[in-house]
């Protein structure tokens, strides 16, 4: 949701509510829960905080939930560079040495990312992330002793039990708090980023509450007299202010983040940086260069320019490679690897270090085989009908 031309504040909208719910709902729990009783003395190797088997009681009134939980609350803004945006989203520190906890889609795409918390700021580097169950963890440079949110467990939880949804609402730099209580649990719900996008995110085990959440909160703690029993992540409704909010238990958020802090990358979970060509493509399993467009583009086709700052301005390109399948580059980024190697908009990549590409999907799950810093072989064909073979040497892009 954008506050702006060129500002947006992170939020999920729902996009449809299949009022399914799992029969039965598999949280995952980071390691053998902790015996205190505290919540937060249990750490994994990777310096996050385990889930308390029988978390004790941290507040009795939402008042109290609010003055516990809030000191840890994080203020994220981020610069989306080659976007031409800035947007912000909310944080919770997990660890007092820096460890932050946030949705995926904050942070989607930032060049660079700032955090504050507890009236300083820091600058935030990635982590880690996975983008299919919208989960990322930042860590703050130079950061310590810094106060974490008191972790509940979500798989405790009960429906009717009282909750307090805080966040950066609106993107003002503010902690704001939205009680409620929960409604539903289990859920499977689809999410995105406005009302008739063309991406969208299917999100399991789902917590709903009557919090109402706006643009903004995204990434932010809900919070029970327990402690934090989910992170926020999508709204239901339309306007400012949001019928229902919804939540990715902190069970399943802790677990991905134990994941990421350990190192362990997956199919699914990203370690730090992605690797980066440097290309603006379209998205999508549609082979056809012809039909392969970026999400809200402008349609009209346009002379492409040697190189690209942001998005400004980019549109189809008038030449397009002869080839029927492969990836259309609508324009590449100025001093990129792909704008050194010679890449044009309109060129179609055809394969990557010997594996054909036919699709966009194609060439994202074969760049997910790289790290930056990696050299790869990248074949293209250009408007002219000439195929080139270059060696280009992947940088550390923005997360996906």
């Amino acid at each position: 949701m954008k506050t702006g031309s060129h500002h947006r504040v992170a939020a999920r909208v729902l996009a449809a509510v299949p009022a399914t719910a799992l029969a039965t709902g598999l949280i995952l729990v980071l390691g053998a829960p902790s015996s205190s009783g505290s919540g937060t003395s249990g750490q994994s190797s990777g310096l996050v905080p385990f889930p308390a088997a029988r978390p004790a009681q941290v507040a009795s009134t939402k008042e109290g939930i609010i003055a516990r939980v809030k000191p840890g609350v994080v203020m994220i803004n981020t610069r989306l560079r080659y976007d031409s945006e800035a947007a912000a989203g909310t944080g919770m520190v997990i660890n007092p040495d820096g460890l932050v906890l946030t949705n995926n889609h904050v942070i989607e795409d930032a060049t660079s990312i700032t955090a504050t918390v507890a009236g300083k700021t820091y600058q935030a580097r990635v982590a880690g992330y996975d983008k299919a169950d919208d989960i990322a963890l930042l860590r703050l440079r130079g950061a310590a002793w810094l106060p974490a949110v008191p972790v509940g467990n979500s798989s405790l939880v009960n429906v009717g039990q009282t909750v307090v949804a805080l966040g950066n609402a609106g993107g003002r730099a503010v902690v704001t708090a939205s009680p409620g209580k929960v409604a539903k649990l289990n859920l499977i719900v689809t999410a995105s980023d406005r009302v008739g996008s063309m991406t969208s995110e299917t999100l399991h085990g789902m917590m709903q509450a009557s919090a109402g959440l706006v643009a903004g909160d995204s990434g932010g703690p809900l919070s029970g007299t327990n402690g934090v029993i989910g992170m926020d992540t999508a709204a239901s409704g339309s306007g400012h202010q949001q019928a229902a909010g919804f939540a990715i238990p902190i069970n399943t958020a802790l677990s991905v983040a134990g994941q990421i802090a350990a190192g362990e990358a997956s199919s699914d979970i990203t370690i730090g940086y992605p690797p980066f060509m440097g290309t603006f493509t379209g998205t999508g399993s549609n082979p056809n260069p012809l039909g392969q467009t970026r999400p809200g583009q402008m349609a009209a086709p346009a002379p492409a320019l040697s190189c690209y700052t942001s998005d400004i301005g980019l549109t189809p390109p008038l030449a397009i490679a002869p080839v029927n399948s492969g990836v259309l580059v609508q324009g590449v980024i100025c001093a990129s690897p792909a704008a050194r190697a010679g890449m044009t908009g309109g060129a179609v990549i055809t394969a990557v270090s010997g594996q054909p590409v036919r699709s966009p999907d194609d060439l994202s799950r074969a760049m997910a085989r790289f790290r930056p810093g990696d050299t790869i072989s990248v074949t293209w064909m250009n408007p002219a009908g000439e195929r080139t073979t270059s060696r280009i040497r992947l940088t550390a892009g923005p997360p996906q």
